[in-house]
């Protein structure tokens, strides 16, 4: 529920969290603390019991995922609803121009769903950003290239999907922010405990939630 001015913020205010966590999710880590097949889990980097991934990365995406003990706001975190941004960085096979990174801020239309507009540009190699291992396959007749994309919502493989449907496949993706809050602090598999965290999630909402 929110608080009478409709604002993140104030909703928080009703819902005090004891436990927030931010952690650098590496590539072949699941969102969760069991570990399946060939995949590690969180287990093995926090030892924090009884919180929960608010907004999941699959196992092969890397980078900023949230934790929280309050269910009530790891939901209002993953709510599309509450429009806290999501920024990425996604590593495509190929070099889009700008007629093909237009269908992606126009909002392109998927199988099931058509995304939301998203924010797009096309960037250099984001500077600190650690070596994934294991590396991407590249091909050596095509090129790669990096993109920011900004959306606020976060269905399934969404930005995968968005960037194989303009003809340019993600190699390699991070999560590079949440709100206001980035990756770049952090080094790969670490993770930093808040405790209280009203202020932590206004700082988290600055350039806006709703």
């Amino acid at each position: 529920m929110l608080s009478e001015n409709g604002t993140f913020v104030e909703a928080l205010k009703l819902f005090p969290v004891s436990k927030i966590i931010f952690f650098n999710k590496p590539y072949g880590v699941l969102s969760q603390f069991t570990p399946e097949g060939r995949w590690r889990a969180l287990d093995a980097f926090i030892p924090v019991k009884g919180v929960y991934v608010a907004g999941r990365l699959d196992a092969d995406s890397e980078g900023l995922l949230i934790l929280t003990d309050d269910g009530r706001l790891q939901a209002q975190i993953a709510d599309p609803q509450h429009k806290l941004e999501k920024t990425y960085w996604a590593q495509v096979e190929g070099v889009p121009d700008e007629a093909a990174l237009s269908l992606l801020r126009a909002g392109i239309k998927l199988s099931d769903f058509t995304a939301q507009p998203a924010k797009v540009a096309l960037i250099d190699e984001p500077a600190g950003l650690w070596p994934r291992d294991p590396p991407i396959r590249f091909r050596a007749a095509i090129p790669t290239s990096w993109l920011e994309i900004r959306i606020r919502e976060g269905k399934n493989r969404q930005v995968r999907r968005m960037t194989a449907a303009i003809g340019y496949p993600t190699l390699r993706l991070v999560r590079a922010a949440i709100g206001a809050q980035n990756v770049i602090e952090l080094g790969l598999g670490q993770w930093r405990q808040i405790d209280g965290g009203i202020g932590v999630f206004e700082k988290l909402c600055e350039g806006g939630c709703s």
